[in-house]
C-alpha cells in the first residue's frame, strides 16, 4: 500500500450514501424500487472526489453500456432490472475498488462480499430501503450528498468481517484488514473505519452504520454472506487466509515435558529411588541388629546352662600396633616401580644438574614463549561463540552471500520509570517535540572519520527516504504535533497506522515503537526508535563508514542521556557494533583481582611451606633459613612461564586467544600448579627425617620418586580433560581449552624438573646454615632436622620426626573417627542424598547467556537489555530460506506456495501458515511474506496495472489463460522473464503488489537466468523476553524447516540474525553428557593403569562423578546456565576433582609402610590403608590443595565482573567444596569399603625408619606364619 491508500475509499464511501431518520426531508420515501442517491453531482472541494446526488426518484433500466460494466464489475446477478446508478458512478466503483481488489482478491469469498456490499449499495433498486440520507450541501444548484444512514444486518457484516478477518497481504507481513479495515477488532470496528469522513485521504463524508432504526419502512437487505470455507468451491479461500480450511498439523512433543506431580520425571526418580535405598537399609541395619542381638541372648543362656565363665581375654587382640601390619601388601606392581624408578632418575639427575636443568627449562619455556610475537586476539563475536563448520555459521554465511547481509540496526528505549513511585507515561506534548529535535540532530550527525550522515548510510527502501521507524513518524504527513490534538492524533494512528505513514512510506504498528501500554497508546510507558543502516560484508570497505557513524552515533547517545535524566526520563540505546566494543571491553578491575591472587598464593605458600611458628618463637633464626620463600615465589614463577609458554605455542600455530583466555588461565593455572610444589615439600621434609643419612640428590630424588607418580596421574587426567574440552566446537570455548591443557602440562613439566632443580638446592643451603634471603650469610644459630652422618647436628635431635598439627589431629582424631564402622554408614548415606539431591536439581538447570552477563558490569548496554526485554512488543524477523530449489518448475512452485489450488496442502507457505496459529510452539506471530504467492497474483490480469509489458496487461490475452490451479502460470524460461520484472517493480496506490520493495532482495536468479538459485520466505517471531525464549524460537525454526524439508523435499533453513548465537544450545545438553562421560572414561582407564586396580579405579572415578553431579546441582541452586562456559568449567571441575582423589587413592594403593606402621588404633586391611592414605597424604591434600584453590577462589569473590562472577567463583567455590569433602570424607570411606588391592610402595624400601619397622614387624609375626589376604 501507498500515499493514496484510502483513496479508493474516498470513491468507494462516496457512492455508499444514504439517510435514515433524522432528516427525512433527503429520502422522504423508503420502498422498493425506490433510490436514496443517484450519479455525480460535483466535488464538495477542489481537492475533494465526486460526491452523488441525492436523488429519491424510483430505479430505471440501465442502457446496454451500463449493464455490461455492471454485470463485468459485480456479476451476472445484475444481468436484469432496474438500477440506482449511472455510468460514471460504476466507472468510478470500479477504479476504487481496484486497490482492495489487490489486497483480498486471493480470498474469493472476502472479495465477494467487499463488491457486493459496494456494488449493492451503490446500485441497488431499493436503496431506499437501507440508506437514507441526512446531510446535504448545496453547490451549482445541485444537493450533495455529505452524510447518510445505511443499514447492514448483523448476519452480513459478522460474515463479511470474518470472511476477510485473516486475508494476509504478503508484501508487508500484514492482515489486509489492518489496510481495509485499520485493524478492526469485530465488523462494526471495520464500518466505522469504512464510513468515517477523513478529508484528503480518507471518505470526505460522514457514513453512519446503526445497528437499529426508528423508520419501519427501512430494514437491511437480505443478503447472504458467503464464507471463506464455503461449500461453494468458487469462494472458498486457501489456507493462509482462512484457517478454517487448514490441515491439522501433527502435535508438538516436547522434550523435557515428563512430569510426576510438581516434579520432573529425573527429580522423582532420584528422590524415589534414595528413599527405597534408604529404607532398605534401615531395614537390613534394624534385622542385623535385632538379630545379633538374639544370638547373643542365645549364646548368654547356653553360656549360664553350662556354667562357663566370661572371660575379659576374649576381648583382647594382639598387639594394636601390629594389627595393620599383619595385612601389609607384599605384591609389587611393575607399572608403578618403573615409574617410580623414572621418576627417581629424573629427580636425581634435576638434583645432580641444577644449573644444566634450570638453563633447558628457561630455553626451552623461551623458544615457545616466542610465539608471542605472533599473538592475536579474535574479538569479533560470531568467530568468538560459534563454530565456522556448525550449522549455523555456514547457513549465515549463505544467506549473507545471496540476500546480503542483515540490516545493521541502532536501537534507543525512553522510557519514564525514574520516580519512586513507579513507571509512568513516557509521552507527553513537550517530550514529542523535544525528541524530534533529537532526530533531527542525528539526522545532522557527521561521522568523524568519513564524513557521512545518516542519509549516506540508512537503508532506503523506497525513493530516498531512510528507514526510520519512531512514534513522531505518525506526525509526519500532518505537519507537526498539536498540544491540544496530540493524543487523540495518537491513538487514531496506532489504530490504523496506514492513515499515518511515515516518510518512508510503510506503515508503523504501535507494538514497534511503543511499549509497556495496556489500551490507551498514550499512556505507553516506553518508546523505541530504531534508525536502520545498510550493512555490508565483513572483510569489505563498505563497513568502515557504518560502524564510524556508529561510533559518532554513540557519543551523541551518550550526551542525550542526560538530556533526558533532566526530563525525568531514561535513555538507553545500542548501535550494531556496541555489543562487539563491550565485549571486548578489557576491564583494569579484573587485572587486579589475577594480581591479587597471586600474591595471597604466593603469601600463603610462604606460610604453609615454612617452618611452623612454634619452632620460630623457640629459635627466630630458623625463620631466616626454612622460610622457603624462594620456593614459594619460584612456584607462582613457574606458573607464570607455564601460562606464557602455552600462550607462546598455540600463538606459534595459529591458534587466536581471547579476554577469557587472557584473564581465566592465570586463575586455573594457578589453582592446579601451585599444589604440586606443597606436595614435593612436604614429601621431602618426610625423606629428610626417615633417610637423613643419604645424600641430598638421593632425597630429592626418593621424594620425586614418590609423589611423581601422584603428580602424573593428576595432571595427565586434567590435561586430558582440559583437552577433551577442545571438543567443543565453539572458538573461544575450543581455544581456551587448548590454552589450558598446554599450561597445565607445561606447568607440571617444569614442576618436576626446574623446580626439583630449586628444591635440591634449597635443601643444600639449610644444610647448610645459609640465609635464604642472603645466601653468602651463614647462620650458624639455625637447626636443621639431620641428626644423621653429614656432621650438622640439629638443635631438637627428640623432634626429628615430630609432625604438625594437622597430621596429629588426622592421625589420632580425624581419621580412627572416619573409619568407624558407624561413621561410614553415615557418610555414605549423607554423601548418596547429596548425590540424589544434585541428580533431581538437574532439570532446574537453565540454558543460555545472558547478554548482560557477557557485558562488562556498569556497560550502557545492561539498561538497553533490561528494556528490550521488558518493553520490545515485537520479535525479531525469520526468514526460511530454500536453497537450490528452483521454482520456476512446477512441481518447486507447488512446494512452496499457498494461493492456489494446486499448491500442496502442507507446502512451505501452508506451514508457515498453520505455524503461525499455535504461537506458544512455534514462536511465530507474523503472516509470511511470500513472494511466489504475490507474484502469481501479480500476473493476475484483471489488475490492469500491474504487470504491464509494452502497454498491454501481461496475461490478458494468454493462453493458456491465468487461473487459480497454477495451469495457466509461467514455466522456466518465462518465469524468469516475469520474475524479473515483478522484482524491479516498485509497488504503487494501483498496484500495491509490486515487488521491488518487498522482495527485491528475496530471490537469486542463477546467472544464465534459466533458474532460481535460492529465495527467503519472511515472517516473525513473538517477542523474545529471555534466553529461554530465544532458544526455543531458534529450535521450533529448525523444526519447522525440518518439517517442510521432509514433507515436500526441498532444502529449506531458517535464519535470524540472533540464530548464529543459540545454535549450541540445541545438542548441548547431549554435548555435555557425552564430553564429562568420555572426560570420565578415561579418568578410570588412565587410574586403572597407573594404580593397578580396577575397583580403586573405579571407586575413584565414582568419586569423581558424585562430585561433579554435586556441582551442576549447585549451578542450578546458584542460577548458573549451562553454556559453552560452563561446560568447560564442568570438564575442568571432572580433571581438578581427579587431583583431589588421586594422590589419596594411590596412597591407598601403595600405602607408606612407615605410616602403616604407627597405625595403633587397631585397623585391618582396607581400613588400615584408607588410614594410612590419610595420615600419610591428607594433610598436603587439605593445606596444598584444598586450602590453596579456596585462596584463588574466593579472591574471584571481589571481582566486578558478571561473568567471572557467576561462571567461574560459583562453579569454582562449589568445585572446592564438593571435591575436597568427596576426596577427605567419603573418598576413605568408599575405599575402605570397596578399595581394591594394595601393592608395595618402593619408596618405602631401604629407609633406616623402615629397617627398624621391619624388624618389629617381624618380631611380632614370629610364630604365626599365616597370611591374611588382602581385601
Amino acid at each position: 500500500m501507498r500515499h493514496r491508500l484510502a483513496g479508493w475509499l474516498v470513491g468507494t464511501t462516496s457512492l455508499m450514501l444514504a439517510s435514515l431518520g433524522s432528516a427525512e426531508q433527503y429520502t422522504p420515501k423508503h420502498e422498493t424500487g425506490r433510490c436514496a442517491f443517484r450519479g455525480h453531482c460535483g466535488k464538495q472541494s477542489i481537492f475533494g472526489k465526486e460526491l452523488p446526488c441525492v436523488d429519491n426518484d424510483v430505479a430505471e433500466d440501465p442502457d446496454e453500456e451500463l449493464r455490461k460494466e455492471l454485470i463485468d464489475l459485480c456479476g451476472s446477478k445484475w444481468a436484469t432490472g432496474p438500477v440506482c446508478c449511472e455510468l460514471d458512478q460504476v466507472k468510478a466503483l470500479k477504479s476504487e475498488l481496484g486497490t482492495p481488489n489487490t489486497l483480498i482478491g486471493s480470498c474469493p469469498a472476502c472479495k465477494e462480499n467487499f463488491f457486493n456490499m459496494f456494488c449493492t449499495f451503490t446500485c441497488s433498486p431499493d436503496q431506499s430501503l437501507f440508506v437514507n440520507v441526512t446531510g446535504s450541501a448545496e453547490k451549482n444548484g445541485k444537493r450533495l450528498v455529505t452524510e447518510l444512514d445505511q443499514l447492514i444486518s448483523e448476519e452480513y457484516g459478522a460474515g463479511f468481517y470474518d470472511s476477510c478477518k485473516e486475508v494476509k497481504f504478503g508484501g508487508a507481513n500484514s492482515r489486509a484488514m489492518d489496510l481495509i479495515g485499520g485493524g478492526a477488532t469485530n465488523y462494526h470496528d471495520m464500518l466505522k473505519f469504512l464510513g468515517d469522513k477523513k478529508p484528503f485521504v480518507g471518505s470526505p463524508f460522514q457514513i453512519n452504520y446503526p445497528d437499529d432504526y426508528s423508520d419501519h419502512d427501512m430494514h437491511p437487505l437480505d443478503m447472504k454472506p458467503k464464507k471463506c470455507n464455503d461449500e461453494d468451491p468458487d469462494y472458498r479461500c486457501v489456507c493462509v487466509d482462512c484457517p478454517e480450511v487448514c490441515p491439522e498439523l501433527p502435535a508438538v512433543r516436547h522434550s523435557g515435558s515428563c512430569h510426576v506431580g510438581v516434579l520432573p520425571c529425573l527429580s522423582f526418580a532420584s528422590i524415589f529411588t534414595y528413599c527405597i535405598l534408604v529404607g532398605a537399609a534401615a531395614l537390613l541395619i534394624s534385622g542385623r541388629f535385632v538379630w545379633k542381638r538374639y544370638a547373643h541372648q542365645r549364646v548368654e543362656r547356653r553360656r549360664l546352662l553350662h556354667g562357663s565363665p566370661h572371660s575379659d581375654d576374649e576381648d583382647e587382640g594382639g598387639p594394636v600396633q601390629t594389627e595393620a601390619m599383619r595385612d601389609r601388601p607384599t605384591q609389587r606392581y611393575r607399572l608403578n616401580d618403573r615409574c617410580d624408578h623414572l621418576f627417581n632418575k629424573l629427580g636425581r639427575a634435576a638434583a645432580r644438574f641444577p644449573g644444566i636443568t634450570v638453563l633447558l627449562s628457561l630455553l626451552v619455556v623461551a623458544i615457545l614463549s616466542a610465539g608471542l610475537f605472533r599473538f592475536d586476539l579474535e574479538t569479533e563475536p560470531a568467530r568468538l561463540w560459534v563454530s565456522p563448520t556448525s550449522a549455523a555459521a555456514q547457513e549465515k554465511a549463505y544467506f549473507d552471500s545471496n540476500f546480503g547481509p542483515f540490516y545493521r540496526a541502532e536501537k534507543i528505549f525512553l522510557v519514564n520509570d525514574t520516580e519512586p513511585s513507579g513507571p509512568g507515561p513516557v509521552l507527553s506534548y513537550d517530550t514529542l517535540n523535544w525528541w524530534m529535535e533529537v532526530e533531527k540532530s542525528i539526522e545532522k550527525l557527521e561521522s568523524p572519520i568519513f564524513g557521512k550522515y545518516l542519509h549516506d548510510i540508512c537503508f532506503k527502501p523506497m525513493d530516498d527516504a531512510c528507514v526510520v521507524q519512531s512514534v513522531t513518524a505518525y506526525w509526519y504527513s500532518k505537519g507537526g504535533i498539536h498540544p491540544d490534538y496530540w493524543k487523540d492524533d495518537l491513538r487514531a494512528c496506532a489504530k490504523s497506522p496506514v492513515d499515518c505513514r511515515p516518510e518512508f512510506g510503510q506503515p508503523i504498528e504501535p507494538n514497534m515503537i511503543l511499549g509497556g501500554y495496556d489500551d490507551d497508546v498514550a499512556e505507553a510507558q516506553a518508546i523505541t526508535v530504531t534508525w536502520v543502516v545498510k550493512n555490508a560484508q565483513e572483510d569489505s570497505g563498505a563497513l568502515a563508514p557504518a560502524i564510524d557513524w556508529e561510533n559518532a552515533l554513540r557519543d551523541r547517545l551518550l550526551e542525550v542521556q542526560e538530556e533526558a535524566k533532566n526530563r525525568g526520563l531514561r535513555l538507553s540505546f545500542t548501535t550494531e557494533i556496541s555489543l562487539e566494543q563491550e565485549l571486548n571491553r578489557s576491564t583494569n578491575t579484573d587485572v587486579k583481582i589475577i594480581v591479587i591472587s597471586y600474591v595471597v598464593m604466593f603469601i600463603y605458600a610462604c606460610m604453609a611451606l615454612g617452618t611452623p611458628l612454634k619452632h620460630i618463637f623457640r629459635n627466630p633464626a630458623v625463620l631466616l633459613v626454612e622460610s622457603k620463600v624462594s620456593l614459594g615465589l619460584l612456584g607462582i614463577i613457574i606458573v607464570l612461564m607455564s601460562i606464557l609458554a602455552s600462550v607462546g605455542f598455540f600463538s606459534w600455530v595459529g591458534l587466536k586467544a581471547t579476554l577469557i583466555i587472557v584473564e581465566v588461565i592465570p586463575f586455573i593455572v594457578l589453582a592446579v600448579g601451585v599444589d604440586n610444589i606443597f606436595l614435593l615439600v612436604h614429601e621431602l621434609d618426610r625423606v629428610n627425617a626417615s633417610c637423613p643419612d643419604q645424600d641430598v640428590e638421593e632425597r630429592v630424588a626418593k621424594a620425586l620418586g614418590r609423589m611423581g607418580p601422584s603428580i602424573l596421574f593428576s595432571a595427565l587426567t586434567e590435561t586430558v580433560a582440559f583437552a577433551i574440552g577442545a571438543a567443543v566446537g565453539m572458538p573461544a570455548v575450543r581455544n581456551f581449552a587448548a590454552y589450558a591443557a598446554g599450561a597445565v602440562f607445561i606447568n607440571a613439566v617444569l614442576q618436576m624438573t626446574m623446580f626439583v632443580s630449586f628444591l635440591s638446592l634449597n635443601q643444600r643451603r639449610v644444610e647448610d646454615h645459609r640465609c635464604e634471603i642472603f645466601p653468602f650469610w651463614q647462620i650458624t644459630k639455625a637447626r636443621i632436622y639431620l641428626t644423621g652422618s653429614n656432621d650438622f647436628v640439629g638443635g631438637r635431635p627428640a623432634d626429628i620426626e615430630e609432625e604438625s598439627y594437622l597430621q596429629i589431629f588426622i592421625k589420632n582424631h580425624y581419621a580412627p573417627n572416619l573409619l568407624r564402622k558407624r561413621v561410614k554408614l553415615v557418610v555414605v548415606t549423607i554423601f548418596l542424598g547429596l548425590f540424589a539431591a544434585a541428580i533431581a536439581l538437574l532439570p532446574g538447570i537453565q540454558l543460555g547467556l545472558d547478554q548482560r552477563v557477557a557485558i562488562p558490569d556498569g556497560s550502557y548496554l545492561i539498561p538497553y537489555f533490561n528494556d528490550l526485554y521488558e518493553y520490545l512488543e515485537t520479535g525479531p524477523p525469520v526468514y526460511f530460506v530454500t536453497r537450490d530449489v528452483d521454482v520456476s518448475k512446477r512441481e518447486e512452485q507447488q512446494d512452496v506456495c499457498a494461493r492456489f489450488t494446486s499448491c500442496q496442502p502442507l507446502s512451505l507457505t501452508n506451514t508457515l501458515e498453520l505455524e503461525r496459529q499455535r504461537p506458544e510452539v512455534s514462536y511465530i506471530s507474523s503472516p509470511t511474506a511470500s513472494w511466489i504467492d504475490d507474484f502469481f497474483m501479480w500476473l493476475n490480469p484483471i489488475y490492469e496495472e500491474c504487470c504491464v509489458e509494452n502497454g498491454k496487461t501481461c496475461f490478458a490475452d494468454r493462453s493458456p489463460p491465468w487461473n487459480t490451479t497454477l495451469y495457466g502460470m509461467p514455466q522456466d524460461e518465462e518465469f524468469i522473464h516475469y520474475l524479473q520484472k515483478f522484482l524491479t517493480t516498485p509497488a504503487t496506490d494501483d498496484c500495491p503488489l509490486g515487488g521491488q520493495a518487498a522482495y527485491g532482495d528475496a530471490v537469486v536468479i542463477e546467472e544464465d537466468y534459466k533458474g532460481v538459485k535460492a529465495s527467503n520466505f519472511r515472517t516473525a517471531h513473538t517477542p523474545l523476553r529471555s534466553q529461554k525464549d530465544f532458544i526455543n524460537a531458534y529450535s521450533s525454526a529448525r523444526r519447522i524447516a525440518s518439517d517442510i524439508s521432509s514433507r515436500t523435499g526441498a532444502d529449506v533453513f531458517p535464519y535470524s540474525v540472533f540464530y548464529i548465537f543459540f545454535h549450541q544450545y540445541l545438542d548441548i545438553v547431549g554435548l555435555t553428557a557425552g564430553l564429562l562421560c568420555a572426560v570420565v572414561a578415561i579418568i578410570f582407564v588412565v587410574a586403572s593403569v597407573l594404580l593397578g586396580s580396577i575397583l580403586t579405579s573405579l571407586v575413584v572415578t565414582v568419586t569423581v562423578i558424585m562430585s561433579v553431579v554435586d556441582i551442576m546441582g549447585a549451578m542450578s541452586v546458584f542460577n548458573v546456565s549451562l553454556n559453552a562456559v560452563s561446560l568447560v568449567n564442568l570438564i575442568i571441575c571432572v580433571g581438578i576433582s581427579v587431583e583431589f582423589c588421586a594422590h589419596i587413592a594411590r596412597a591407598f594403593t601403595f600405602p607408606s609402610r612407615t605410616v602403616m606402621q604407627s597405625n595403633n588404633i587397631g585397623f585391618r586391611g582396607r581400613d588400615a590403608r584408607a588410614w594410612t592414605a590419610l595420615v600419610n597424604v591428607g594433610g598436603s591434600v587439605f593445606s596444598g590443595i584444598t586450602i590453596t584453590k579456596l585462596l584463588g577462589v574466593c579472591v574471584l569473590a571481589f571481582t566486578r565482573s558478571k561473568i567471572f562472577e557467576i561462571y567461574y567463583f560459583r562453579i569454582w567455590l562449589a568445585l572446592v567444596i564438593f571435591a575436597a569433602i568427596h576426596a577427605l570424607i567419603f573418598l576413605p570411606v568408599a575405599l575402605s569399603i570397596a578399595g581394591g588391592q594394595g601393592y608395595i610402595d618402593p619408596e618405602s624400601e631401604g629407609t633406616a625408619a623402615q629397617d627398624l619397622s621391619d624388624r618389629r614387624w617381624r618380631a611380632l609375626r614370629m610364630g604365626d606364619d599365616s597370611e591374611d589376604d588382602d581385601y
